[in-house]
């Protein structure tokens, strides 16, 4: 689920991965570990509790470290594994044929992420890449989907992880449908600081969907009033 639960398997086509080793998982002492900790807690803090644990599992949990706009997957693959970023963030963007580009949302740490037309079979609408330096670790989606089913906590979880997406995606249509452009900004702004602080312009004019001229005036206005 795109930004609430996630999901995949295995792309059709692999992208090339990161600036160390492309794909390649990061040895012990380099993050591996954290990072599949990383997605455990992901799904610990969905319940509140830990949930029980696979002894298997972790090994099956691939680790990738990605370079700021290295793609973890592009519009058009079938990515059906289920991610979570343990350091970093994604950065989710649809094109048109035209060329035209258009930031659908972010990623934080520690929220588990899917395509949810990927879990149907479908191809993604939309390509998802880092948006700063990230590590990311990911399941395939049958493999979460095989440990819900025998697992009551673990059903919860993915429960929980739906309506996460729902409440999300219910908030972002409110934004976009009922505040001033320079309201989207400031909520922002407020919500996802960090992210923010790492974006370019003409990224955080996307996601609120105005030009960076536009953009430029809202904060100029912004700091005369003092905000």
């Amino acid at each position: 689920m795109e930004a609430g639960i996630a999901a995949s398997a295995s792309l059709q086509a692999e992208p090339p991965a990161s600036r160390i080793d492309p794909g390649a998982s990061l040895s012990p002492d380099n993050g591996e570990v954290p990072a599949r900790e990383t997605f455990f807690s992901a799904f610990d803090r969905l319940v509140g509790d830990t949930l029980p644990r696979d002894a298997s599992l972790p090994a099956r949990i691939a680790v990738r470290t990605l370079a700021r706009d290295a793609p973890l997957f592009a519009a058009g693959a079938i990515d059906r594994r289920v991610h979570v970023v343990s350091s970093g963030f994604l950065t989710l963007r649809y094109q048109s044929p035209e060329g035209a580009s258009w930031v659908k949302g972010f990623v934080p740490a520690q929220v588990p992420f899917a395509c949810l037309a990927c879990l149907d079979g479908a191809p993604a609408p939309f390509d998802a890449h880092a948006g700063t330096d990230c590590v990311v670790a990911s399941l395939p989606a049958d493999e979460l989907e095989r440990i819900a089913g025998d697992s009551l906590p673990w059903m919860r979880a993915l429960r929980n992880a739906y309506r996460v997406y729902g409440q999300r995606k219910e908030q972002r249509e409110m934004e976009l449908l009922m505040l001033a452009p320079e309201a989207r900004y400031a909520r922002f702004l407020q919500e996802m600081p960090g992210i923010a602080a790492q974006l370019r312009q003409h990224e955080i004019a996307s996601y609120i969907r105005v030009t960076p001229v536009s953009l430029s005036r809202i904060r100029r206005r912004m700091r005369v009033q003092g905000r």
